[in-house]
């Protein structure tokens, strides 16, 4: 057995890296792709398009506007006069949203009444406009705590030193909030997917291919070795590229490493197991290398989308959320964004593990069925 395997391995190395090409593909398109993706994925929002659309033109609507400014969030890049200068900011794009401050609000804020305060947001971007809604919201609660607090103190004829309450708020395992680290170990384990699918996809069809799948069913290698051969050097390249991909988020992105490595290794042996299965089940099912990759994209798509990369599992209906227990990335983003982040180790991330392993020996157990019949 060991020797025809061993046979098989020098022969799957040498054609995978006879292929300047695919070198290429191997080692360097995922450390490109990573160091694009680390500065593509960020939902921080940060100097927001703002435009100034004062009516007051009072010492206070130009200290309000002034917090909006100094906060970092908002660059004011234009200031307005009239109603249709307004919509046309926001209608060619120069602008993503306008504060106005109508007539009366530095008499309203002086003289004990509610000043009224508008943002206008362009609502196409959803995601983005409810973040600035929130920002607005803290700046101008803010802006309203000092100006209650100076009406008590010239109400009273005394003068507060400190808040009454203030609010302290502690983030764990990402206590700037970076949402970079959030996203990356998921780019992680998605450049790692897309890598092994693909791979190992090409491994069946492209030895039908070329002609040499009736070559190999001559020789004295059995299902096994031929399983197993074309295995192995996919997953030693994906442990290669996770290696690669982990040292750039490191070391570029400064994104921390809490957990121990030999986790991430043992999940990542195990999530392996899946993609390399579905891998060589869409080898098996196809007869041409085009059509291999289609079905790799058909695959990789939905998985990504119900992985909880992009969108919380938990706001899918009922019915998408029972498919995604059958998704391999699932489990291993819980996985990989713990030992990155939090630095949980095997006792917390088990149940992961464990669904990995189940869903990997299944989808090997399929694509080596599927393969028994090619043979027959």
């Amino acid at each position: 057995m060991f020797e025809p395997l061993k046979r098989m391995l020098v022969k799957e190395f040498i054609q995978i890296f006879r292929d300047p090409r695919m070198r290429a593909v191997i080692l360097v398109i995922p450390i490109l792709q990573m160091i694009i993706f680390g500065y593509a994925v960020n939902m921080d929002v940060r100097n927001i398009p703002t435009a100034l659309y004062d009516l007051d033109r009072t010492p206070a609507s130009r200290e309000l506007a002034a917090r909006f400014e100094g906060s970092g969030y908002f660059d004011i890049v234009a200031r307005v006069d009239r109603e249709p200068e307004m919509q046309e900011v926001v209608d060619s794009g120069r602008a993503k949203v306008v504060l106005r401050l109508d007539r009366g609000f530095s008499e309203a804020v002086t003289g004990g009444r509610t000043a009224a305060v508008q943002i206008i947001l362009d609502g196409s971007d959803s995601n983005t406009a409810s973040i600035v809604m929130g920002y607005s919201e803290r700046i101008a609660g803010a802006y309203n705590q000092q100006v209650l607090l100076e009406r008590i103190s010239r109400s009273s004829g005394g003068r507060f030193e400190t808040e009454p309450v203030t609010l302290a708020a502690r983030a764990w395992f990402n206590p700037t909030l970076e949402s970079r680290w959030f996203f990356l170990p998921g780019v992680i384990a998605q450049l790692v997917m897309i890598v092994s699918i693909i791979l190992s996809s090409m491994a069946v069809v492209r030895e039908r291919e070329i002609g040499t799948m009736e070559q190999i069913m001559v020789t004295p290698i059995g299902r096994l070795e031929f399983i197993l051969g074309k295995t192995i050097p996919f997953a030693l390249i994906g442990f290669v590229d996770v290696a690669l991909v982990c040292a750039v988020a490191m070391f570029w992105f400064e994104v921390p490493l809490e957990g121990h490595l030999a986790t991430l290794f043992l999940a990542t042996g195990l999530f392996l197991l899946s993609t390399l299965g579905v891998g060589l089940f869409i080898s098996t099912v196809s007869q041409t290398q085009q059509q291999a990759m289609m079905t790799t994209f058909f695959f990789v798509m939905p998985a990504i989308l119900l992985s909880g990369f992009i969108y919380p599992i938990a706001n899918m209906p009922p019915v998408i959320q029972g498919l995604t227990y059958l998704n391999p990335l699932r489990y291993f983003l819980v996985i990989i964004r713990g030992v990155f982040l939090k630095g949980t180790g095997f006792e917390v991330l088990w149940p992961q593990m464990a669904a990995l392993a189940v869903l990997g020996s299944g989808l090997l157990f399929l694509a080596a069925g599927r393969f028994r019949k090619t043979l027959a």
